[in-house]
């Protein structure tokens, strides 16, 4: 066991766990931010990105000493009130079908907003391609994230 100090969500903490643990664990089980979901394990389907130092990554296979003294952010920090461009385009095209990748599908489109504000087609597709939904809603993605883009030039950036 180790304490390891990070910012989780703009709060300070002090984890008291395995440093080989997973990130996903230690927000889930320690910290208990359940909006960050396990679906694969092996950093495939994406259902668990994060933000780390604002990077889009798997939670599930970045060991908690990574971290230390970084700053992560899960889907419950993205915005105060789930008003961040993505998270509002997300409810205005009604995306999720079952919702449970879309916390992971939203962390990855705002990363992507972030270093590209106006992709096309093929750039929503190829950082996307690691997210998995198995309820096929990519086209509703691809149309809330150009939707989003739109939002973030009017309102300015978020994150």
């Amino acid at each position: 066991m180790a304490i390891i100090k990070c910012n989780i969500n703009g709060r300070e903490q002090s984890l008291d766990v395995d440093p080989q643990m997973p990130l996903l664990w230690a927000i889930r089980d320690v910290v208990g931010l359940k909006g960050t979901k396990y679906g694969c394990g092996v950093a495939q389907c994406g259902a668990c990105t994060v933000h780390l130092n604002g990077e889009a990554v798997r939670s599930c296979v970045t060991k908690v000493s990574r971290i230390s003294g970084q700053k992560v952010v899960t889907i419950e920090g993205l915005s105060a009130n789930n008003d961040h461009p993505v998270q509002r385009a997300w409810q205005e095209i009604d995306v999720p079908q079952c919702g449970y990748c879309h916390s992971g599908q939203i962390m990855s489109a705002a990363v992507l907003l972030r270093e590209n504000p106006n992709p096309t087609d093929e750039d929503i597709d190829t950082a996307m391609a690691g997210n998995i939904c198995r309820c096929g809603t990519y086209l509703r993605i691809r149309k809330a994230i150009h939707l989003a883009a739109g939002m973030d030039r009017k309102v300015g950036r978020n994150e």
